[in-house]
C-alpha cells in the first residue's frame, strides 16, 4: 500500500472514507485528504499495484469479502484460493506466520513463539501493548488534557521499565528473542523520528537511552530486518493522512535516526539470564 491515505471513493461527495490505497504507477500525484500538503506520488518502486483483482483500495478487497462495516486496517491475511481474508489481527497474523507455514519457510526451526517462554511473553505484552504499543495512539490521539497527562504517564513509566527489565537481559521476555521483541521493536523503531514530535511523547527518547537504543540496534541489523524499515514512508504515513494534526503534511527532517541504529550494538555481551517474572524488575531497582 501507499503510505499517505487517500479517499477511498473519490467520486462520491457522500462518501468520505479515507485510507490505505495500492499503487497506481499510472496515477496522478496527489494532495492529502482535505486537498493540501503534497504533491504525493500515486507510486514508488517499492510499492506494487494490487496483483489479484485490481483493487485500488484495501477498502475494495473487505468489500469484495462482504465487510463493510468502514474499519478497512492493516496488515491483511490474505487466503488466495478462498479469495478471503483469514485475519486483520497483527497479533494472529505474527503468530501465524511463525508456525503455520514452515513448509515454505527458509529458516523452518526458527521458533519465536518457544513454548517455555509464553507465560514470560504473555506478562510482558500485557503492559507493553496498551502503554507503549497503543500508548503512544493515545497520547497522540487523546482528545482532552486529562486523556493525554494518562497516556504519557503510563507510557513513560513503561518506557523506564523497559529500561530496566532490558538492562538486565538481553531480549524483553528472556534470553532467546520472540515474538515480543518484534512488537516491541516496530514501536521503539518509529518512536524517535513520528512519535516524540507528531504524538507529544517528548518525556522520552530512544536515542537518549543506551539500553534501548542498543536493544533496537540489534534487532535493526538482525538478518532482513532493516529492509523492512522505510523510514521515509513511515514519516510519509504519519505526517501526512492525518490533516486534523497536520494540516500541510509537513514532514519533519528529523535527527536521522536509522544513522544511529547502524552504529555497533554490544548487546551480545550481556550477561544471559533466565526471564524476569510479573514484577521482579521492580524489586531488582
Amino acid at each position: 500500500v501507499m503510505p499517505v491515505w487517500k479517499k477511498t471513493r473519490p467520486d462520491d461527495p457522500e462518501d468520505g472514507h479515507t485510507g490505505w490505497v495500492f499503487a497506481d504507477p499510472n496515477g496522478e500525484p496527489y494532495a492529502n485528504t482535505i486537498g493540501l500538503g503534497g504533491p504525493f506520488p500515486a507510486s514508488y518502486p517499492e510499492n506494487e499495484p494490487e496483483p489479484f483483482y485490481n483493487s485500488k483500495s484495501v477498502r475494495d478487497l473487505y468489500e469484495r469479502v462482504g465487510d463493510v462495516d468502514g474499519k478497512y486496517t492493516v496488515p491483511i491475511l490474505w487466503d488466495k484460493k478462498q479469495s478471503t481474508i483469514v485475519s486483520n489481527e497483527s497479533a494472529d497474523i505474527i503468530k501465524m506466520l511463525n508456525s503455520e507455514f514452515n513448509e515454505f519457510a527458509k529458516s523452518p526451526d526458527m521458533d519465536l513463539d518457544p513454548s517455555d517462554l509464553r507465560k514470560s511473553m504473555e506478562s510482558v505484552d500485557e503492559w507493553i501493548y496498551p502503554s507503549i504499543n497503543n500508548g503512544v495512539y493515545r497520547c497522540g490521539f487523546a482528545k482532552s488534557q486529562t486523556a493525554y497527562d494518562k497516556a504519557i504517564g503510563e507510557l513513560t513509566e513503561s518506557f523506564d521499565r523497559l529500561e530496566s527489565v532490558l538492562s538486565k537481559q538481553r531480549y524483553i521476555a528472556g534470553d532467546r528473542f520472540t515474538l515480543s521483541d518484534i512488537r516491541l521493536f516496530v514501536t521503539l523503531v518509529r518512536f524517535d523520528e513520528v512519535y516524540v514530535v507528531y504524538f507529544k511523547t517528548n518525556t522520552r527518547s530512544v536515542a537518549n537511552s543506551p539500553v534501548l537504543l542498543n536493544y533496537v540496534r540489534e534487532i535493526y541489523q538482525m538478518p532482513g530486518v532493516k529492509e523492512t524499515v522505510n523510514m521515509d514512508q513511515i514519516k510519509l504515513h504519519y505526517y501526512c493522512s492525518h490533516p486534523d494534526l497536520n494540516t500541510y503534511s509537513i514532514v519533519p527532517r528529523g535527527p536521522n535516526f536509522e544513522a544511529l541504529l547502524q552504529q555497533p550494538h554490544n548487546r551480545d555481551k550481556l550477561s544471559r539470564k533466565r526471564p524476569l517474572e510479573e514484577g521482579e524488575e521492580k524489586k531488582q531497582e
